[in-house]
């Protein structure tokens, strides 16, 4: 072995691995550091070894445990909660329609800087013309009649009105059952957002094809369901709601679909009862629990890419360039952190404006559809 390679670092390898002699222990180095680098490479190998152990065992499937809550104001009553399902119509008043048309018309528009299209935000210019459409143009009550196109319910559950579509198939083939279908959606979604897909589920063109009997609540606190009033409801929490929706339904076992955060609430419900969710199926999966061969692909993957399976280009999109990497993150998730830290400011300023709503999550359409769009006048909203 060349001596020149057997310096500090590599010492206490060669001689584990060849018997001690003037070639395995350079000239240089004294016993004593000797033994400090045999030291320094056993302390590597522990710290090492304890971090595979702990992504290990981070990456073990755990079955999630939760109990029942009180998400209602004040304290549970007496007789328990009320479980009766109550039908749910959407409506909207002639005085709602005033207010909102008050509230769009005092609206201070305030000039975005010059040539800055969207990436500072909704671009103000373009936000006049939205704001135009919706005052003068767009028709609520008829959008009121397609929200009502499907059945709608609303039941309390844990001290909090929960709502929900509850869609039948119309005709199920002969021999077979509708399968049970809960599909949960995100922010900043809706029920709304599964409009297109029920008919699909429902009504198949092939008579062939699965029938489904699709339920899609609104998580607490957005749509139509009521907002807990507690502390501490998160995801798991909100599982455990669906949970107990699915039973009242009348449903045993079910499968599940969520995108955005109904992939976290979806995630959990197959957590908490694996034996009743029979099938997850999600949009958006990301890594919440790294295991040892993705700890591995990330640390080692960009230098022997072909001992992960990885193309050319997966090496360009799972290592960008630190811009992207780090930057587009930041510049990205303002929002993130205001709403889980602040959510009573940032609500309470969004509530009281229409259109300052309406660019905050219509931003969040332009830019996650794509990047590019922020270099648009539009935003690629009219794409």
């Amino acid at each position: 072995m060349n001596v020149s390679l057997c310096h500090r670092s590599y010492t206490s390898f060669c001689c584990l691995t060849h018997p001690p002699s003037q070639s395995c222990i350079s000239p240089s180095l004294h016993p004593a550091q000797t033994l400090s680098a045999m030291f320094t490479e056993v302390l590597v190998a522990l710290v090492i070894g304890g971090l595979i152990f702990f992504l290990v065992q981070r990456s073990r499937t755990q079955v999630l445990k939760t109990e029942d809550g009180w998400w209602g104001a004040g304290a549970p009553p007496d007789g328990g909660e009320d479980a009766t399902i109550r039908p749910f119509k959407v409506t909207s008043s002639d005085e709602e329609l005033e207010d909102l048309y008050r509230r769009i018309d005092q609206t201070r528009p305030v000039p975005s800087l010059e040539d800055s299209q969207f990436n500072y935000g909704f671009n103000s210019q373009y936000l006049q013309k939205v704001v135009s459409y919706w005052r003068n143009d767009f028709d609520w009550r008829r959008q009121v009649d397609k929200l009502n196109r499907y059945p709608h319910f609303r039941t309390n559950i844990e001290g909090i009105d929960i709502h929900y579509l509850h869609v039948k198939p119309k005709k199920v083939p002969e021999g077979s059952t509708a399968i049970p279908l809960i599909m949960v959606h995100g922010w900043p979604g809706s029920f709304y957002e599964f409009y297109g897909l029920i008919p699909l589920l429902t009504e198949p063109s092939d008579p062939q094809d699965l029938v489904f009997e699709v339920v899609c609540p609104s998580i607490p606190g957005y749509g139509f369901s009521e907002a807990p009033h507690k502390k501490g409801f998160d995801s798991v929490c909100a599982a455990h709601v669906f949970h107990k929706l699915m039973k009242r339904l009348g449903f045993q076992k079910f499968y599940a679909h969520g995108g955005d955060w109904g992939w976290l609430v979806t995630t959990n419900m197959a957590q908490l009862e694996p034996g009743i969710v029979k099938g997850l199926h999600v949009n958006f999966a990301p890594p919440s629990k790294p295991g040892l061969s993705m700890a591995l692909s990330i640390m080692l993957g960009r230098r022997f890419p072909k001992m992960f399976g990885f193309t050319d280009m997966d090496i360009q999109r799972l290592y960008p360039r630190m811009e992207k990497l780090v930057v587009e993150p930041i510049k990205e998730s303002g929002y993130m952190h205001i709403q889980a830290t602040k959510p009573d400011t940032v609500g309470r300023g969004l509530n009281d404006s229409p259109v300052g709503l309406a660019a905050y999550i219509l931003e969040k359409f332009s830019t996650w559809t794509s990047h590019d769009f922020r270099n648009l006048e539009d935003g690629g909203l009219t794409r």
